[in-house]
C-alpha cells in the first residue's frame, strides 16, 4: 500500500477515487475534451493521481509521450487547470470536486537509473 509523506497508509476511499480521477483525465486528454491551447493532450499520459485525506486536492503524475519537454506541458496543464477541471465536472459527480495540479512523474528517469546501476554491477 502507497503511503503518505507523514507515514500513514492512504485509504481505500482515496484510493478509489484517486483511481477514477485518473481513468477520467486518460479519457479528458485522450479525447481533447478540455480544449487546451498550445498542446497535443493525446500525448499525455496519467501515470498516477494522489489525492488528499478530505478528497479537495488531486495531485496527478502526468508525463508526455516519449518524456521530452515535460515541465513545459506541466506547465501548461497547470495554466490551462481550470478548463481541465471543467471537463472533469462533466464525467464525475461527487460532492466537492477537487482541485487539480499537475506534477511531472520522475518515476520512468529513476526506474531507468537503477536499471543502469544493476546492469553496470553484472
Amino acid at each position: 500500500m502507497t503511503k503518505h509523506n507523514h507515514g500513514e497508509p492512504f485509504t481505500q476511499r482515496q484510493l478509489r477515487v484517486g483511481e477514477l480521477i485518473k481513468q477520467s483525465l486518460g479519457q479528458i486528454f485522450m479525447r481533447d475534451e478540455a480544449k487546451v491551447p498550445t498542446l497535443e493532450t493525446k500525448n499525455i499520459t496519467v501515470t498516477e493521481v494522489r489525492m488528499s485525506p478530505d478528497l479537495k486536492n488531486a495531485r496527478a503524475y502526468v508525463i508526455p509521450l516519449g518524456g521530452k519537454d515535460t515541465e513545459k506541458t506541466v506547465s501548461v496543464l497547470t495554466d490551462f487547470a481550470h478548463l481541465i477541471r471543467k471537463a472533469l465536472s462533466k464525467k464525475i459527480d461527487m460532492k466537492f470536486l477537487p482541485k487539480v495540479s499537475f506534477v511531472s512523474d520522475k518515476s520512468f528517469d529513476y526506474a531507468e537509473r537503477i536499471e543502469k546501476l544493476i546492469q553496470k554491477n553484472k
